[in-house]
């Protein structure tokens, strides 16, 4: 089998050795008479398919990044066990990824060289099990994480002209070993079965620019005012949650709004926690052992001063930006303790911003003491009762009667019938569309959306018109001037017609050319 023109024998060589672990020379291969046969082609559509199927997979799990600190919370309540996980999934999916590119890549490059696709029995083996973690990977998401699906769709409108932009690229590459392909193989019907269906996907290609939507593709002068930031309890980032320190770093961030959760003490203290439990958050396995994993409601206010709420921050680094802190803040994380809701309310009112919070736990069977001990504490603790934002829904009704200057937010759609028309909303970001948020914008209804950590995603509710976000990442969302990109629509049509002609005549190159 002579080297087609620019493969020198010794490339071909090498490439053959990788893909089918063996060291063959052409002429050897001329003895043995070594073809590509229709397994081995099935064999190479099983490649290319394990390889999209992986790539999908990269995908969404750079998309949940944005919410995998939810997943390690969930990881240390189910085993105490606490680890960064993205950085496992990253590397292990960085693996996947690179092993299957790579085998694309030589086989590709074999079928430009016109040498035959014997892949190795070892590869096999290593394909099927790759594609037997990735699809276990998409069932466990799809079990315990679904809302992550709704994140992918969010994503897409973000990402979707760059992915079409991508796609063509990628088909187009694909042009040149097919054309090699079907001007070597000797089946008509293969030929034709492979054109079609070539021809079928390139042309919904291009025009699926007439399917993707993205609240980002506008003039400059439609952007909508940027959205304000609330900090998710506090600036987490850069101090531990739910104290002192995070409401100051959440100011020095500009946020409107301190987000924060509240448990009431045994003895009738509102304080400030997120987990009925105290052992993520405190030394509490050190000062109570016997009692750590009691509900953070069983201890006494005097209990509760006595535990440290900053050390376990520089212990598990929650975040990468701990390694950052600077020493003067890693003195103050040591000094720490659960804040009071009374101290919070301080905090807020000499810091001229507002807060916001759930009271916790819902099911507790003394909730509506919980209410009045919480009531008690906002009205004594003099704050404008417009910087209050409630978020319970349990004894709604009376809070409004107590305390009606305090402003009701609801984690809920808007009815057809209501009532009472709402003001504020609170949502998770996969929960409304960029169509409602732009309803609820021209009917004066504040939309606040959680928990938005990175820039793609802000950028697009940025786009969408949405008032406020929740946030890790206050510090981050603080620098951003305008979205991570936008587009005149005038400008997307003249990309999509210059990519569209550039893929088609360069397919056309590659077939006439290796003709």
């Amino acid at each position: 089998m002579a080297d087609p023109p620019g493969c020198c024998r010794r490339c071909a060589t090498c490439l053959l050795c990788l893909y089918s672990c063996q060291w063959i020379t052409t002429k050897k291969e001329k003895r043995k008479g070594l073809r590509t046969t229709k397994c081995d082609c099935s064999w190479f559509l099983f490649l290319f398919c394990v390889f999209l199927f992986t790539l999908l997979w990269l995908y969404l799990v750079i998309i949940i990044l944005n919410d995998f600190h939810n997943f390690n919370e969930f990881i240390f309540k189910q085993r105490k066990l606490w680890l960064d996980w993205s950085l496992v999934l990253l590397i292990a999916t960085g693996m996947l990824i690179t092993y299957s590119a790579v085998l694309l890549v030589l086989a590709l490059c074999l079928q430009l060289c016109g040498q035959p696709l014997k892949l190795h029995w070892l590869h096999k083996t290593l394909l099927i099990l790759t594609a037997l973690v990735v699809a276990a990977a998409f069932t466990g998401l799809g079990i315990k994480w679904a809302e992550e699906w709704r994140s992918a769709r969010v994503s897409l409108q973000a990402t979707g002209p760059f992915l079409h932009i991508g796609i063509v690229g990628g088909m187009t590459l694909l042009a040149w070993p097919l054309a090699s392909f079907i001007y070597h193989t000797r089946n008509t019907g293969l030929k034709v079965f492979l054109l079609l269906v070539y021809c079928a996907v390139m042309i919904a290609l291009y025009l699926a620019p007439l399917g993707i939507t993205s609240p980002c593709i506008m003039e400059e002068n439609q952007l909508p005012p940027k959205p304000a930031l609330v900090g998710h309890r506090g600036a987490p980032m850069l101090a531990p949650e739910n104290t002192l320190m995070s409401l100051h770093k959440a100011v020095d961030c500009d946020v409107q709004v301190f987000e924060t959760d509240v448990m009431v003490s045994a003895d009738g203290v509102p304080f400030l926690m997120h987990d009925e439990e105290l052992t993520r958050t405190t030394n509490v396995q050190a000062l109570f052992p016997e009692r750590a994993t009691q509900n953070s409601t069983a201890f006494n206010w005097t209990d509760l001063q006595q535990l440290d709420a900053g050390s376990w921050f520089l212990e598990r680094r929650p975040f990468p930006t701990v390694q950052s802190l600077s020493a003067s803040d890693r003195y103050q994380v040591t000094k720490q303790r659960i804040p009071s809701l009374e101290q919070a309310l301080e905090a807020a009112k000499q810091s001229n911003i507002s807060i916001m919070f759930d009271l916790r736990p819902e099911n507790h069977s003394d909730y509506q003491s919980f209410i009045n001990a919480t009531l008690e504490v906002i009205l004594q603790s003099g704050i404008p009762l417009q910087q209050v934002l409630w978020l319970p829904d349990g004894f709604r009704e009376q809070v409004k009667q107590q305390a009606p200057g305090v402003q009701q937010v609801y984690g809920r759609k808007r009815l057809q019938n209501e009532k009472e028309p709402l003001l504020h909303v609170n949502l998770p970001y996969q929960d409304i569309s960029s169509e409602e948020i732009r309803q609820y914008r021209q009917d004066n209804i504040s939309v606040n959306l959680y928990v938005v950590n990175q820039p793609w995603l802000f950028s697009v509710l940025w786009c969408s018109g949405v008032s406020s976000v929740t946030t890790n990442a206050c510090q981050v969302l603080k620098e951003m001037k305008q979205p991570i990109w936008l587009l005149p629509s005038s400008t997307y049509l003249m990309i999509w017609i210059v990519v569209d002609c550039a893929s088609f005549l360069a397919i056309l190159w590659a077939f006439l050319l290796l003709k």
